[in-house]
């Protein structure tokens, strides 16, 4: 296929753009250096307009094709941010930044979609226009949401947008989809505990709140096993418990426990929210203690369209001759403010036999480059074929 061609000829300098950006990751929306790279090599490029500073530091290239007799505009994302992670690969273009490195391969996305880019401004084989969006701070900043509430779906008239995320364990160029909810939405908790703080030696003189938080732990389990339908996916992980005293004889006045509740429904979220308040409060009043409870939304599960999907999954088919029905991921993907905002798919590209994303000694693969460089492309030339 030619853009495959196309693909193998650049991938050289693809993977230079890769290992340079991942060499000097940056975290969140403090992109400066990898927005500025992007920003100058779109314009390269010849990209018919770019902007940057669209949810603080994203980055959106716009590329026309030759004719545009329906108005069609299509959105690329990719994310650029960097995770606080410790580097411990040993290569040669290892991160350069203690404590920050690109563990789940945003580089790669970055340096894939510029390849695209470079492509389509070269060729410009399509009816219609193509943005390509740079987007920061995917890693819980939600960068997504900032870029959306810039107004750059209306700003550019874009009517699909398309992501992809490498996917380690899947071989080298091969994808994987599904329709409907894909990515858990992320919630967090953070409860306080109160109850009357002592001596060890005189429980009887306090309320034990180390006792009643723990008895709060293993009912906020009940949300799982006893509140949710079997069939439904529902996660509640209590990950912090920390008294208000470390001492050994000492009952402390305050616990405090922090958490993630992770839902692929609205309706499932609602749901543990509120038994979530019902429970810890019900659990502290039934010892004479009380608790403030903290719910806070995070990303919202990620829904891919029906019909943007199946298109997707035949690019992915056309690209590499296969596309799997990719399974539920409980992990969080802050692609869905801009599905929410309009119609779209996320799709996986093989990154091989590589350390598992958020681990210090992963790393992208370049010899994904040429399938998800030419999954872009594709996605372009034929959602807007050129008459």
């Amino acid at each position: 296929m030619p853009v495959k061609n196309r693909f193998a000829e650049l991938q050289d300098e693809i993977t230079a753009w890769r290992r340079d950006i991942h060499e000097n990751p940056e975290i969140l929306f403090e992109t400066h250096r990898t927005s500025a790279l992007v920003a100058d090599k779109l314009k390269e490029f010849g990209c018919d307009e770019v902007v940057t500073g669209i949810g603080r530091t994203g980055v959106v290239g716009v590329i026309k094709g030759k004719a545009d007799s329906k108005g069609k505009v299509i959105g690329l994302r990719a994310d650029m941010d960097a995770l606080p992670i410790h580097e411990a690969t040993g290569l040669d273009y290892a991160s350069k930044t203690d404590g920050a490195m690109h563990a789940c391969g945003h580089d790669g996305h970055t340096a894939m979609l510029l390849g695209a880019a470079k492509y389509l401004s070269e060729t410009r084989n399509f009816d219609g226009t193509v943005v390509v969006i740079f987007q920061p701070a995917e890693e819980g900043g939600g960068g997504g949401r900032e870029m959306c509430e810039d107004g750059m779906m209306d700003r550019w008239n874009i009517q699909e947008v398309y992501g992809m995320h490498n996917w380690p364990g899947k071989p080298v160029g091969s994808f994987a989809i599904r329709p409907g909810s894909f990515f858990a939405a992320t919630d967090q908790f953070d409860i306080t505990f109160e109850g009357r703080g002592g001596h060890a030696a005189k429980p009887h003189e306090t309320v034990d709140t180390t006792v009643m938080t723990a008895q709060a732990v293993l009912a906020l389990q009940t949300i799982a096993a006893r509140n949710a339908d079997p069939i439904d996916q529902v996660v509640v992980s209590v990950t912090s418990f920390e008294t208000s005293s470390k001492a050994f004889n000492v009952i402390p006045q305050t616990v405090q426990i922090k958490g993630t509740v992770r839902t692929m429904s609205k309706e499932m979220r609602d749901l543990a929210e509120t038994r979530i308040n019902e429970i810890c409060n019900g659990v502290a009043a039934t010892f004479g203690g009380k608790a403030d409870v903290t719910y806070i939304r995070g990303y919202p599960v990620m829904v891919n369209s029906d019909d943007q999907t199946e298109f997707a999954a035949d690019v992915a088919r056309s690209v590499s001759g296969d596309c799997e029905t990719a399974p539920l991921v409980m992990g969080g993907e802050d692609f869905a403010f801009m599905l929410e905002e309009r119609p779209g798919a996320y799709i996986l590209v093989g990154n091989g036999d590589t350390a598992a994303v958020h681990h210090p000694e992963y790393n992208f693969n370049d010899e994904a480059i040429p399938a998800g460089c030419s999954w872009w492309a594709e996605i372009v030339e034929q959602r807007m074929p050129a008459a």
